[in-house]
């Protein structure tokens, strides 16, 4: 876990240390960085094509995942928006007055980028090992390129590591997906524990996937995986589309994913002053993951 987070730091912290001046390069930059979360988002698709078969319980994972989604979002987009009300976050105007047709049409490109890796890896059965490693690399190369964005915006890593709005919104997550998970658990008639468990994942769906596949078996950690990779590619959408009236909405609903996959999109959209809302509510979110799921986890016994 110590590990994974100074992956996420290191090259955000090493590429605050340089000041860039010139607009020019800003601007090139700034290119690059959307260029790399379309490369990011091909090579996701081509490892979703990777995945093996659910098996014969696939089934009860979908009715575990359509339940689990619902409810956990609901419970989400009902309180969230409170944030924005009595917390608004300030955005880029150059972003947030998109017209709503062109974030759409964003939104459409992100979804076709995913599906295309997926379709290609699956039409022609490619073995992919290096995958993961290439994104790994990719992202650094993006959270590099967004602490040079943070160096030039005059934000000070006080307001980077310390943001009250960040801890706030990650609270709100926790909240209510605890509650959206006791309903869930009320309509799927299964123990509370077991419910709280997978409403712990907040969009870390490797991690979700394996914890609760390990205590509760297949069926419980393929639908983790599944709820939270649909968080994910929900949140791919949500972004372009609503963070500029609803910029807290659409970190907190991207939960951890908001300090590193999404992150990148989060800033190009949003604008740099969502960063580090973003990075303090994914950060909380992160390391919270492993320590709530096994807690719940360790209720069974």
């Amino acid at each position: 876990m110590i590990s994974g987070m100074l992956f996420i730091f290191a090259p955000l912290v090493v590429g605050y240390l340089f000041s860039v001046r010139n607009k020019n390069w800003l601007n090139k930059l700034n290119q690059v960085t959307s260029n790399l979360v379309y490369i990011m988002l091909f090579l996701m698709g081509l490892s979703l094509a990777a995945l093996d078969n659910l098996g014969d319980n696939l089934q009860l994972i979908i009715k575990f995942v359509s339940v689990f989604f619902v409810a956990l979002g609901a419970a989400n987009l009902l309180f969230l928006p409170l944030i924005d009300r009595f917390m608004p976050l300030q955005t880029d105007s150059s972003h947030s007055q998109l017209p709503l047709s062109s974030m759409a049409l964003e939104s459409l490109k992100l979804i076709v980028v995913v599906g295309g890796g997926l379709l290609l890896g699956v039409v022609l059965n490619l073995n992919l090992p290096w995958v993961d490693n290439a994104m790994e690399w990719c992202l650094s190369l993006l959270l590099f390129f967004i602490g040079i964005q943070l160096r030039n915006c005059g934000l000070t890593l006080g307001q980077i590591l310390i943001n009250k709005l960040g801890m706030m919104i990650a609270a709100v997550m926790i909240i209510t997906s605890w509650l959206g998970g006791l309903v869930a658990a009320l309509v799927l008639d299964i123990p509370v524990y077991k419910a709280l468990a997978m409403a712990s994942g907040f969009g870390w769906y490797s991690l979700a996937g394996i914890l609760m596949g390990d205590a509760f078996g297949p069926v419980y950690g393929g639908a983790s995986f599944l709820i939270e990779l649909m968080r994910e590619l929900v949140s791919l959408v949500m972004i372009p589309m609503l963070i500029g009236r609803k910029p807290c909405t659409t970190i907190g609903y991207a939960g951890a994913t908001s300090m590193d996959f999404t992150l990148p999109l989060i800033q190009t959209t949003g604008g740099v002053r969502c960063v580090p809302v973003a990075i303090v509510s994914g950060f909380i979110l992160s390391v919270l993951v492993p320590v709530l799921m096994l807690f719940f986890v360790s209720l069974a016994g």
